[in-house]
């Protein structure tokens, strides 16, 4: 099998306030936002992290978000982060803590309705058979 070298570039996003949207992530991710005309560009906060790029929307919003993006925390630290982002501006969605032994998450949305998950693994010697 080949190896192919794809990382994710960024996520793009339609948004109603790109540069309001664009600084909830930023603080989020604590990187510095780059704006440029109508749209704002996020790079990624390091090595590993992810860009994002926020541009006017061109459409009404769909009423079925088909993608989300879930961001992975270390282990027992998920319910404090996820108090940080509903400081931030994020919505409490939902939470599955018990459906599967390998992962706990948390479902938010961003200001302008984006879902998106904090999720939280355990050490292999913690997780349900």
């Amino acid at each position: 099998m080949t190896n192919h070298p794809i990382t994710l570039g960024a996520i793009n996003l339609e948004a109603e306030d790109p540069t309001a949207l664009a600084a909830f992530w930023a603080a989020v991710t604590g990187a510095e936002p780059s704006a440029g005309g109508d749209s704002v560009y996020l790079p990624p906060n390091g090595p590993g992290g992810f860009g994002m790029f926020f541009q006017p929307g061109t459409t009404p919003r769909a009423e079925n978000q088909v993608a989300h993006w879930d961001l992975t925390v270390p282990w027992g630290s998920r319910a404090a982060e996820v108090q940080r982002l509903i400081g931030l501006g994020a919505t409490h969605q939902w939470d599955v803590l018990d459906e599967v032994p390998h992962v706990r998450w948390t479902t938010l949305a961003d200001p302008e309705g984006n879902l998106f998950c904090v999720a939280e693994h355990p050490p292999v010697d913690q997780q349900r058979a």
